[in-house]
């Protein structure tokens, strides 16, 4: 049943132009550049500053105010051309440090794995049938040098991708062909299979390498769970040749695919969006703007609007729509360079903010320095929305001179010692990582253990704590770190 009601709500709507600031502020430094570089081809009244006509500035003035249909509203063309309003060169931006230099990075040119595997497999003797069933297994193995798949499911490919009728027994005597080339293990069906087939491969045969080969294959679920005292009292291995057998394998590559280079994956590399030097004590920030251009807006179009500007309501309905697509271009090119300001500005108060707060740590560069810090302590000192400091901290890294990290990993919890102190959860962690690290590892410390050297140290944290904080940390248990 249809009805009518009269209803208020209090409802809040961004205007483009912190729309635009909010995806801006949340993208690193290095997808900023490609960014940029959208925005200069999509806006023609957006182009780059060259070298020799940058003007150094520095401007605080409010974006223009939103634009709206041509039908709803009057614009003043003065707003675009007078030279006492908003200067052009106001609304340019400087992305880069005085003292920058430039240097591009050379990325080398490589053999890929699929590459490196068919050159070898032209070096053998194989007829046409034999050659195509190798090049689909070779093409069937996985990026760590595996084949995953079952035999009889290659068969069924071939069968109905090629049509090729072959056999298990057929593809296994090609299989072993491959196993053959290089690196060692390629082509293993699983990870004993690989081990077993670099340990083959060894030269000279010592007697450790044939107990590897022993233990692999007669006791791999032992060995693979560290039930070392299993296999011992067995009686075939003593634990003098145990040991042997396990330096010979820890000397193995468990994915052989990976020793080759693999050109189709792209390199990753960290671009961090802020630096901080420490100068003999006193820290300094610094925002990196690596290969992002400078941009002002085009003395084209804005020549373009000065022309349109005599006697506007006076010309007809397509040079109106000219005119407002100028302004259009006009508008979106100065609220670009606008939010580029103001996400500089965010960046470097909310990363100075940071700094300042944790300044201990980033002088020292001790972990155990890093004080509590939630997003919400931040908010309040730069006088930001928590929101926007999740943005800023999102996907950014900064450099020190201790290393470079994820900004959001120095935000941690507090615990409460038992002197009534807030520390950082992060501290624990590296107290944690510290016991490992030097432990027994003929006998690791279990995480009851830890939680009773913690409680020496202090810190009054449950054994599934502990265990919690092992897991984030990537530390197995005391079982699977065992050594002889």
């Amino acid at each position: 049943m249809l009805s009518q009601r009269l209803e208020q709500k209090l409802l809040q709507k961004l205007s483009p132009q912190q729309i635009l600031l909010m995806k801006l502020l949340q993208v690193p430094v290095i997808a900023l550049e490609q960014r940029i570089k959208q925005e200069i081809e999509e806006n023609p009244a957006l182009e780059e500053v060259s070298e020799d006509t940058w003007e150094q500035t520095d401007t605080n003035e409010d974006p223009p105010e939103e634009n709206k249909d041509v039908d709803n509203e009057e614009f003043d063309i003065t707003d675009y051309i007078e030279e006492d309003d908003v200067p052009a060169y106001k609304y340019e931006t400087n992305n880069q440090r005085s003292d920058f230099d430039n240097k591009e990075i050379p990325i080398a040119s490589e053999e890929s794995f699929l590459e490196s595997l068919n050159k070898q497999l032209s070096e053998l003797y194989l007829d046409e049938k034999q050659r195509k069933l190798a090049e689909h297994i070779i093409g069937s193995l996985d990026d760590a040098g595996y084949l995953s798949r079952d035999l009889s499911a290659v068969v069924n490919d071939l069968a109905f991708m090629q049509n090729i009728e072959t056999s298990e027994s057929e593809l296994l005597k090609i299989l072993k062909m491959i196993q053959e080339l290089d690196p060692p293990g390629i082509g293993a069906r699983d990870l004993r299979e690989c081990l077993i087939l670099q340990l083959k491969r060894k030269s000279p045969r010592t007697e450790s390498v044939f107990t590897a080969i022993t233990l692999l294959d007669k006791y791999f679920e032992e060995f693979s769970h560290k039930h070392y005292d299993k296999i011992i009292k067995k009686g075939i291995i003593n634990e003098i040749q145990l040991k042997g057998a396990i330096d010979e394998i820890l000397k193995l590559n468990p994915k052989p695919g990976n020793s080759l280079s693999i050109s189709d994956k792209t390199t990753q590399y960290i671009v961090p969006d802020f630096i901080i030097t420490n100068d003999d004590g006193k820290l300094e920030l610094s925002l990196t703007s690596r290969n992002i251009p400078d941009l002002k807006i085009n003395k084209i179009y804005s020549d373009m609007m000065e022309t349109y500007s005599d006697n506007t309501l006076k010309k007809n309905y397509e040079q109106q729509k000219t005119l407002m697509f100028i302004k259009q271009k006009l508008d979106s090119a100065k609220w670009f360079i606008d939010a580029l300001q103001q996400r500089q500005h965010t960046l470097y108060s909310t990363m100075n903010a940071i700094m300042e707060y944790q300044k201990e740590y980033f002088t020292e560069g001790d972990e155990t320095l890093l004080k509590p810090m939630i997003l919400k302590d931040i908010a309040e000192i730069v006088k930001l929305d928590i929101s926007t400091i999740s943005r800023v901290v999102n996907s950014k890294y900064v450099q020190t001179h201790f290393g470079t990290f994820l900004l959001k990993t120095f935000f941690s919890e507090s615990l409460q010692t038992d002197k009534g102190e807030e520390v950082s959860t992060r501290e624990v962690k590296k107290i944690l990582s510290d016991c490992v690290k030097a432990e027994d590892k003929n006998r690791p410390v279990t995480d009851e253990q830890l939680a009773d050297i913690l409680k020496k140290k202090g810190y009054n944290i449950a054994r599934r704590t502990v265990a919690k904080y092992r897991e984030i940390l990537g530390i197995p248990v005391a079982r699977l770190r065992k050594e002889l």
